[in-house]
């Protein structure tokens, strides 16, 4: 079934069985090509013509072709946040290793993408940073496991299981300190009170600023004092309470739409309000202050008041303790007040 023939300096094995597919392949010797050969009619002698060839489709099967059907038939089931996100992943794997065989890429070949990803680039002068790296690697991951389930390639092996995740940095610590809570607010007042309200509303409710700003009337519950958010960022719905002062917040913004209360609640698009907010800051001569550390604030602010852990992850949306406490960053103050009792004075 197998022969084997000298071609100049190579040995050359070619493989005919009736019924399945031509195999071949060249060695540098004699004894890796004999060594191969047996391999081959062994494997052949235990499966199906029909098994040997879905091997060889798998392992012809070529990464590009693999992100592209990926993206048109698994991404248009995601939230469209997810979809913009992995459009741009996709693109960029397409691009780089698109023609390279799925059943190639192996552990070694994926660390090697890891660092390659790592490496300054023009599109990424810093490179990826670790979370975008997890972000590629579990795309990959459910790209491969959809291709061993769904596409009729079980023999596949996930290289993802096989590599070392690059480690999350700390998560930030920044908070607002003195009386910088007071002035941005104040700053903010004057620019417009619409936009002070935003930034209240966030200290008071840790919501996410996609949260806040794609909020609309028909979530918001007055009489139960909650407000309804459907489909978060980690694909779950979740009930947010309203403090007085978040509360009050919406009931200006009520009053300043002259009572309308259909649509989004504010009038501010996300780049917009995000402009506003940074050139507040800049006015407020206070630096390094995100809109995203004024969820970290909030949710820190829960965790002072002595709110069960559990509580306050169903209030914040984290969908585990470990990325809640990234997320939360005690005071010293209030740190002191816990085992010394008296109230919790936050660190101003």
């Amino acid at each position: 079934m197998a022969s084997i023939h000298r071609r100049g300096k190579y040995w050359r094995v070619q493989i005919r069985k009736q019924g399945y597919p031509y195999l071949s392949a060249t060695f540098d010797t004699k004894a890796e090509a004999v060594a191969w050969s047996l391999k081959k009619e062994t494997e052949l002698s235990r499966q199906t013509p029909e098994e040997v060839l879905e091997r060889m489709e798998a392992r012809q099967y070529r990464l590009g072709d693999a992100l592209l059907r990926y993206e048109l038939e698994i991404l248009p089931g995601k939230k469209p946040s997810t979809q913009k996100r992995e459009k741009g992943i996709l693109s960029s794997l397409k691009k780089t290793f698109g023609e390279i065989a799925l059943a190639e890429i192996n552990g070694k070949r994926l660390a090697l993408m890891v660092r390659h990803w790592e490496q300054p680039s023009e599109a990424h002068p810093k490179g990826l940073g670790p979370h975008s790296i997890r972000l590629y690697l579990a795309l990959l991951s459910h790209l491969y496991t959809i291709a061993r389930s769904e596409w009729g390639m079980p023999e596949l092996v996930n290289p993802v299981s096989l590599v070392r995740k690059p480690k999350l940095p700390r998560g930030r610590d920044r908070r607002l300190v003195g009386d910088e809570e007071e002035r941005l607010l104040n700053v903010c007042e004057k620019t417009n009170p619409e936009l002070a309200d935003i930034v209240r509303f966030a200290i008071e409710t840790a919501m996410r600023q996609s949260e806040i700003m794609e909020l609309t009337w028909d979530r918001v519950d007055f009489r139960n004092h909650t407000v309804f958010l459907q489909d978060t960022k980690n694909g779950e719905s979740r009930l947010v309470p309203l403090s007085v002062a978040a509360e009050d917040c919406l009931k200006r913004q009520r009053e300043r739409r002259e009572g309308s209360t259909k649509g989004k609640v504010w009038s501010y698009t996300t780049d917009g309000m995000r402009a506003s907010y940074f050139k507040a800051l800049k006015k407020a001569a206070i630096e390094d202050l995100t809109f995203h550390d004024l969820r970290h604030e909030a949710t820190s602010r829960l965790c002072e008041r002595g709110l069960p852990i559990m509580t306050v992850q169903a209030i914040t949306g984290h969908k585990s303790t470990q990325m809640l406490k990234r997320y939360t960053h005690i005071s010293p103050a209030a740190l002191v007040a816990a085992v010394r009792g008296g109230d919790c004075l936050r660190s101003r």
